[in-house]
């Protein structure tokens, strides 16, 4: 174990959705882990199983809950803690084929990694994901919250607000803007869920994802849709809240918060 991490007096939390780990790991993602040293690496759109890759990091538990279509979706959870329990999916068997939740279980909250389905192109989804799924995550995440304190991370495919992407009117009716998309993350903080990076920041222009075309990244043309959640009464734990948005690699960069440790 990072003696040196662990002696920090908070936790340092990441999410990125890597947009395929065996590419990633030809982009710096070592690097990155060995720079920003998180306690915990949440991992999203990892399209990969423990099998096909060799992570060459000792200092981590491996946790993965990869899709049943092999190159598609998946999540991961690298942690310098050992969790109490694991759990992969919420329970429910026709949202959880796709490997798009994985649970940690801790002393003091629980941690959950979550890979959200896109509403795609012509919102051929949206009915599935803003009538079953949100829905589904959200009564999985009130039931563990009545246990103890739940920290949720990852890609949501959605931004909540104007604020959260550079085209709003442009995207009105475009997956990952409707109305019921932004109702899904509305009644997420209505069940008492902050969203960690507007505790400190209020200002526009805070993207986490670009396409790849049109030079979107370079323009900042991006949208707000990888958030940290937490139980309100984790607050006064919350140290900090932050984008990395300099970090390269996948269309998304990294999100983190610190919390307190206890």
């Amino acid at each position: 174990m990072d003696q040196q991490a662990y002696g920090r007096e908070v936790l340092r939390l990441f999410s990125w959705n890597v947009n395929g780990l065996r590419a990633i790991l030809k982009k710096g993602f070592a690097d990155f882990v060995a720079k920003e040293r998180p306690d915990i690496l949440c991992l999203q759109e990892v399209r990969a199983t423990a099998e096909q890759v060799r992570l060459d990091m000792p200092q981590y538990h491996q946790f993965w809950n990869p899709a049943q279509r092999k190159g598609y979706s998946g999540t991961m959870v690298l942690s310098r803690i050992p969790p109490m329990t694991v759990t992969k999916g919420i329970g429910i068997d026709r949202h959880d084929t796709e490997g798009r939740v994985l649970t940690l279980e801790f002393a003091e909250y629980y941690l959950v990694t979550v890979y959200t389905p896109n509403s795609q192109r012509g919102l051929e989804r949206l009915a599935y994901r803003t009538g079953e799924w949100d829905r589904a995550f959200l009564d999985y995440l009130c039931v563990l919250d009545k246990r103890k304190p739940v920290v949720t991370c990852g890609d949501f495919n959605a931004a909540h607000q104007e604020i959260d992407l550079a085209r709003p009117k442009q995207n009105s009716n475009n997956a990952g803007f409707t109305i019921q998309e932004r109702q899904g993350i509305d009644r997420l903080i209505a069940a008492g869920f902050l969203d960690t990076f507007r505790q400190f920041n209020s200002q526009g222009g805070n993207y986490t994802w670009w396409a790849y075309f049109a030079r979107s990244r370079e323009r900042n043309i991006g949208w707000r849709i990888d958030y940290f959640f937490i139980s309100n009464r984790l607050r006064p734990k919350l140290r900090s809240a932050w984008i990395a948005a300099g970090v390269m690699g996948s269309d998304h960069c990294p999100v983190a918060i610190e919390l307190a440790r206890s």
